[in-house]
């Protein structure tokens, strides 16, 4: 039964943080940040719950209300950043970074070209058959 809760932690926890390397919104990064401490928070009542005693699940208590304070700073943080730069794309801070700290730049993503359609395969307008106009058809309707 141990085992579950701590596959499911673990699981939240690596989610967690392949979402917050991978992702540059600051909302999303805060999410999977709240997510790897869920998973965490998960193992901690099953750990007490398997030794019989509440230390897991009063540590949990605390750091759930520890987060729902950093979750308010958080908020009003990314609102502040919002209005300064109208993005919340993490690339554009580099002027929150040490004054020792070189800038970091993104490493431009290779042009993937689409693939050529197959000669002998037919070509469609992007757009399909043109409908007829309005004028068209009241123009057919009436001549019958």
């Amino acid at each position: 039964m141990l085992t579950n809760y701590l596959i499911v932690g673990a699981i939240l926890f690596s989610l967690g943080a392949v979402g917050f390397l991978t992702r540059r919104n600051m909302i999303v990064m805060f999410l999977c940040a709240e997510m790897m401490l869920q998973g965490v928070s998960i193992n901690l009542v099953a750990f007490g719950n398997a030794w019989g005693n509440w230390h897991g699940q009063v540590f949990t208590v605390y750091a759930l209300t520890v987060a729902a304070a950093e979750a308010a700073i958080a908020l009003a943080l990314v609102l502040v950043l919002y209005r300064r730069r109208g993005s919340l794309d993490i690339s554009l801070w580099q002027d929150l970074r040490e004054a020792d700290q070189p800038p970091i730049t993104d490493e431009p993503e290779a042009a993937a070209a689409a693939p050529e359609p197959h000669p002998a395969w037919p070509k469609l307008p992007p757009a399909g058959i043109e409908p007829m106009r309005m004028e068209e058809d009241l123009a057919e309707t009436s001549d019958v």
